[in-house]
């Protein structure tokens, strides 16, 4: 926990991730805010959702990411702000900068909605190549307009990747016990985080000032595997040798521009992170990044191998 309690605004805490940040926010101790669409009181799900956070101790400001008044009003109560919106409002985050810089200057810290791969260092083709632009993008806009920031780099969600022994386009919530596809060798590794842990780093990180402007990356050791690596583990448990379809990089790339959306997305990010090794190709310099499990070493974090034991 950090030492000093910071004032926490999150933009689209009803989402994947949102959820997680808003939750492990308030229970850290810090003053939380998540600020909401009115419309969302008319989805059953988020009206849930924004009742936990309430009995979390979260206050709710009603806005919109189009509604640059209430983006001002809603930054002024805060140190810092943590954008967790999906790839549909990617863009729209020009609007929170904006805001940012209205709002005077005692915003310590902005985390845009990243929470997955490095943009600025990808081999991603097709519509995740297109999904991480829009990022980099964002990126670019802050730096520019001197915006102190701090980018999360946690790699795959667990809810997403490890549950589906790495083929999330099949959305399994638990590994399957008969057959399993394997992209490419299955040999290229990539780095598989549960979702609350990423929070805890992120919550050590927001006024760290040694993650000041720079990209905090989540790569604990235990938790950069292998697709083979995963299914292998996993095999181990229940006992079965599962049937194995290997896709070469050559269907798969035929595969991608055929898939309808967002089913074409999943597939390029199957092919950047499990072909390619997007989350490993590269070594972490100190000029633009640092690795979490490094600097908090307290941190209990859950291994792949750990994580799997649920579903046994």
């Amino acid at each position: 926990m950090a030492t000093e309690q910071i004032k926490i605004l999150v933009i689209g805490g009803t989402g994947y991730i949102g959820k997680f940040i808003v939750e492990g926010s308030a229970k850290s101790g810090h003053q939380t805010f998540a600020l909401v669409r009115e419309s969302s009181l008319s989805d059953p799900v988020k009206v849930k959702i924004v009742q936990n956070f309430k009995d979390l101790g979260v206050t709710i400001l009603y806005g919109d990411l189009s509604d640059k008044e209430s983006l001002v009003k809603a930054i002024q109560h805060v140190d810092v702000v943590i954008s967790t919106v999906g790839l549909s409002q990617f863009m729209n985050q020009i609007n929170i900068i904006s805001a940012i810089k209205e709002s005077g200057k005692h915003i310590k810290r902005f985390l845009p909605s990243e929470f997955g791969n490095d943009v600025d260092r990808t081999v991603a083709i097709g519509p995740a190549k297109s999904e991480f632009a829009m990022k980099a993008e964002i990126r670019r806009v802050v730096e520019a307009e001197g915006v102190p920031y701090t980018y999360v780099i946690n790699n795959c969600f667990n809810g997403y990747f490890l549950a589906t022994l790495a083929q999330c386009e099949t959305r399994l919530t638990s590994p399957p016990r008969d057959k399993v596809t394997i992209y490419g060798d299955g040999n290229a590794k990539a780095i598989l985080n549960k979702e609350e842990d990423i929070v805890a780093y992120t919550m050590r990180a927001v006024d760290d000032p040694r993650t000041l402007n720079k990209s905090i990356y989540i790569n604990p050791p235990k938790n950069i595997v292998s697709q083979n690596d995963v299914v292998a583990l996993w095999e181990s448990k229940i006992g079965t040798t599962l049937e194995k379809t290997y896709v070469s990089e050559e269907e798969l790339l035929k595969k991608i521009p055929q898939s309808p959306h967002p089913l074409d997305l999943l597939l390029a990010l199957n092919h950047a992170i499990f072909v390619k090794g997007d989350q490993t190709w590269f070594t972490i310099e100190p000029s633009f990044g640092v690795e979490a499990s490094q600097l908090y070493p307290d941190v209990k974090y859950t291994s792949v191998d750990e994580y799997l034991n649920q579903f046994v």
